[in-house]
């Protein structure tokens, strides 16, 4: 059995190498980290020399009601997060139940993906509409085919907009067990940036 699965897991590296899977993850997790410290600069510039960041997300949590920050990051998140998620949970730090409302930011987030999914599954249908899609996401189409599920994990925890990754795996008619179980990780991207913008905030 152990050597079962040894074999496995040589067959399998092999596969990713040869479809150049680590190098993908390699650049993606370069570019996750130039991401990740241009937003913390900002803030950190925000803070010190423009004004107090802190007020502003006080303001927010103050002068916004949830259902509102709520409605407009349900928007950014369809129009492939446009405003970066992270905006949003260093909000939920200024609100009474920052935990709760994370919980609330990833279900959204994960409805979206839904939604793009069904999408995708629907546009699939109309011949010309699929061909057109299948150009502007043909990047996204082929790393589906190649990796299946891991890259659904990848576009759930990393800087990839979700809703495209999601419309993807209803293009190519995904199996919707596999899409629900891997884009669980949406949850689990959320928390993990939670807390580390909780102890910058």
């Amino acid at each position: 059995m152990i050597e079962k699965n040894i074999y496995r897991m040589r067959i399998l590296n092999r596969y990713y190498k040869i479809t150049r899977f680590y190098q993908f993850m390699q650049s993606l997790a370069l570019k996750t980290g130039v991401f990740l410290g241009i937003l913390i600069i900002l803030y950190l510039i925000l803070d010190y020399f423009i004004l107090d960041a802190e007020m502003v997300f006080n303001t927010f949590a103050s002068k916004f009601s949830p259902v509102t920050i709520f409605s407009l990051f349900f928007t950014s998140e369809i129009f492939m997060g446009l405003i970066p998620p992270e905006f949003f949970i260093a909000w939920t730090s200024k609100t009474i139940n920052p935990w709760l409302h994370v919980f609330l930011l990833s279900t959204l987030s994960y409805m979206v993906g839904l939604l793009a999914y069904y999408l995708g599954k629907k546009l699939f249908l109309l011949t010309a509409v699929r061909k057109y899609l299948e150009t502007k996401v043909s990047k996204h189409i082929d790393n589906l085919k190649r990796w299946g599920g891991v890259f659904i994990f990848i576009g759930a925890m990393l800087p990839v907009p979700f809703s495209m990754v999601s419309l993807t795996s209803g293009l190519i008619n995904y199996k919707i067990k596999h899409y629900l179980l891997w884009s669980m990780f949406r949850y689990v991207r959320f928390f993990l940036y939670a807390l580390v913008v909780f102890r910058i905030m």
